[in-house]
């Protein structure tokens, strides 16, 4: 269950209302909190470019008494996440391999029928509509979100042109590829627990763009849905040191299924525009072995050295 009065989640939440500083030390701290619990208030502050001051009023802002406590509750949470290898061992330690697998898969299983019963349709319908309408879509996923993003991305991209997927390591690098989003366009935001600050300043820059915002995320409490008018809803606990994904996945696959539904004729021409650039550049001839046609396999050429009259078999010398 999410603390709702951790030290994150304060962040969170105060984060509309912060000043460019106390936005620039929130998201420092988002994102780099394993060097931040180490910081005084005057090192915090030299490494994000603000006074310690401001450090020490950006703790105040969001509700501790000075910056002692605001840095003991930071140690307290970094405590807490990486406590979870203990979790994993008292909820698991004594269960077989195969209870481990029964319990996790059921657990994801849990999460897509509660992501079934509380995502929104018509919030679907919408994203499917922006999808489609936009000149352009943004795709923008941080760390344990990045591979939905990718997949998300790989497969639009067979949909429609203008997918853009943003591959950052800075807010900086997320701005320079995004410098051209306006009103025409579409970003979309993945983001679970632990938020990223990055996806959520990305929003915020589209935002401000006027371009349309979606956002996937787990709950109405998350800080991602601030600047989104589109929210997937999906369910995604951390059942160990590992988030589960699951969920996100499967509604990010029924985008895919409806907007191809939407576009078929476009995404038959795509699909066989590719198949025609696999065949003829033989992408797949040599790194990938397609069972689905077998007289393909069979008249498919292979290279094998006969042995020569001299040379004897092997085993008959």
């Amino acid at each position: 269950m999410e603390n709702r009065n951790d030290i994150i989640t304060r962040m969170n939440e105060a984060y509309p209302k912060m000043s460019k500083g106390h936005k620039a030390i929130a998201a420092y701290i988002s994102d780099h909190y394993e060097e931040a619990v180490f910081m005084t208030a005057a090192k915090l502050g030299e490494t994000v470019g603000v006074s310690e001051s401001t450090v020490v009023r950006f703790a105040a802002g969001i509700g501790y008494d000075g910056y002692p406590e605001f840095q003991a509750a930071l140690e307290e949470w970094v405590r807490s996440q990486f406590s979870a290898v203990q979790r994993i061992g008292v909820k698991y330690g004594k269960s077989s391999q195969s209870e481990i697998l029964n319990s996790v898969l059921g657990a994801d299983i849990e999460k897509i029928q509660d992501t079934i019963q509380n995502l929104d349709p018509v919030a679907f319908e919408t994203a499917v509509d922006i999808i489609l309408k936009a000149q352009n879509i943004y795709i923008v996923g941080i760390r344990s979100c990045e591979p939905l993003a990718e997949f998300l991305s790989f497969y639009l991209n067979m949909i429609r042109p203008g997918v853009i997927l943003l591959r950052t390591t800075s807010v900086s690098e997320i701005f320079e590829q995004m410098i051209r989003i306006g009103e025409q366009d579409a970003i979309i935001g993945i983001s679970f627990p632990r938020y990223s600050m990055r996806t959520l300043k990305a929003m915020e820059f589209a935002n401000d763009r006027n371009a349309k915002v979606i956002t996937m995320t787990d709950s109405v409490h998350s800080p991602m849905n601030l600047y989104s008018s589109c929210n997937l809803l999906a369910r995604s606990d951390m059942v160990s040191i590992v988030d589960s994904l699951v969920a996100p996945l499967s509604v990010i696959n029924a985008l895919v299924v409806a907007l191809c539904l939407k576009c078929p004729q476009e995404v038959k021409e795509n699909l066989e525009n590719l198949e025609d650039a696999w065949m003829n550049y033989q992408v797949y001839l040599n790194d990938e072995i397609n069972f689905i046609d077998e007289d393909t396999m069979l008249n498919q050429e292979l290279i094998i050295k006969p042995l020569s009259a001299e040379e004897p078999e092997k085993g008959k010398e």
